[in-house]
């Protein structure tokens, strides 16, 4: 039977970006301490017993339950990054780090995700940038796991180029009166509040303003889409007829709101960055565990040459990707000038990562094919990565302009 070929995690040996004191061959010198080892730990135990259970059962529900949320609330690890006067844990990113390489241990790359749009992307801009009376709810409740947020940027005619957004938001005496639609949106069916960027003003990026939607607005309505992979985190596209949002949920000044996305868009590559060297690292343990196990024509996989030099180059690019999303890290810790480290590190670990997927699903032979299998849901969920937080086109120009690639 085919389910006694499956893959099962328990306690995988996989990457740890943020090494303790004994690891001599981290890419960045950094100080460690008991408190991120003490977070590992926990995690661990979280994940193993809490979530990788029930990964298939939210896989096919098509979303996480609220119930992840206030676990990790109660954890102390959903507002990481978060102001501390609002309930969050004021601690730098490689604690979020921590966080995303336990997380992707459960073999779903929708529970990261979700939690990531949440707590990373929707969140984050309303402490950057939002008033105090804004904070004290929204921010709050999503470190408290009281409530779910999402980010709306991508429109049908808007992704990675942000300064094309239509939807457009007019004020309206102490409302703005917004009409438009989002797609592609993480966590756009279950959020309670969505941080949506719209059109305030003119063309081009000196328009647009970021607002705080609650998810219960009228004229807003939400279509979860079906996706190809990372199904246990939900993705909508949403439509605003003439939805009424105070005008107090303004972040910060009228269009200013280019500058605080992009102000996002950092954080948000370095998370695709360690989620995809988690991916690959997983699926290469995987590949190598089934490469010893399962024999052909009298030997074990991995006594072929062949897979022996395939999976070596998938570790060289691992390797060559995690000392990437360190340098990236590093920088962007420090509050270094980091574009296009960043872009490089994001390029970089998703294209490793569907290379992985690809090399590591063929040596499972037809079990690679079959939804069952572990190795099957890596390698539908990683084709995502190189589009996700910039498409690797859109990483490509950027490396290309921060290091004068471009002709005058």
């Amino acid at each position: 039977m085919i389910t006694q070929f499956v893959s099962i995690i328990q306690a995988t040996p996989g990457l740890d970006l943020c090494p303790g004191p004994t690891n001599q061959g981290a890419a960045v010198d950094r100080d460690w301490s008991e408190e991120h080892d003490a977070l590992r730990h926990s995690l661990r135990s979280y994940v193993r017993a809490k979530v990788t259970p029930h990964v298939l059962d939210w896989e096919a529900a098509g979303e996480v339950p609220r119930s992840l949320f206030a676990d990790l609330a109660d954890l102390g690890v959903l507002g990481l990054r978060l102001s501390p006067e609002y309930g969050g844990g004021g601690q730098d990113f490689w604690f979020t780090v921590v966080l995303l390489e336990e997380l992707m241990r459960c073999g779903s790359i929708g529970v990261p995700v979700a939690v990531m749009a949440h707590a990373e992307f929707a969140t984050m801009l309303i402490d950057r940038y939002g008033a105090p009376a804004l904070r004290d709810r929204y921010v709050r409740g999503a470190s408290a796991g009281r409530l779910v947020g999402a980010l709306g940027v991508s429109e049908p005619d808007a992704g990675s180029d942000v300064a094309a957004i239509r939807t457009r938001a007019v004020r309206d005496g102490a409302d703005y009166v917004i009409n438009g639609s989002k797609l592609y949106i993480s966590n756009g069916t279950i959020a309670d509040y969505i941080t949506l960027a719209v059109r305030t003003g003119g063309p081009g990026a000196k328009g647009l303003s970021v607002i705080v939607v609650p998810a219960d607005s009228h004229g807003l309505r939400r279509r979860r889409l079906r996706k190809l992979g990372t199904h246990a985190s939900d993705t909508a596209e949403l439509f605003f007829e003439d939805c009424r949002v105070p005008a107090a949920n303004l972040l910060g000044a009228e269009n200013a709101g280019f500058g605080m996305i992009m102000s996002g868009f950092e954080g948000e590559r370095l998370v695709l960055s360690v989620m995809a060297c988690s991916h690959a690292r997983l699926m290469f343990d995987e590949a190598r565990e089934w490469g010893h196990q399962r024999r052909a024509f009298g030997q074990p996989v991995l006594g072929f040459q062949v897979w022996q030099h395939r999976l070596a180059d998938v570790l060289t690019r691992i390797e060559a990707a995690e000392a990437l999303a360190l340098r990236g890290i590093d920088l962007y810790v420090r509050g270094r000038p980091a574009q296009s480290e960043i872009s490089m590190a994001k390029l970089f670990a998703t294209e490793t990562a569907r290379f992985a997927a690809s090399e590591c699903a063929q040596i499972y032979g037809g079990l690679g094919y079959m939804e069952e299998s572990l190795m099957a849901r890596l390698h539908r969920d990683a084709l995502a990565m190189t589009v996700g937080a910039g498409s690797s086109e859109v990483m490509r120009s950027l490396i290309a302009r921060a290091n004068n690639l471009v002709a005058p």
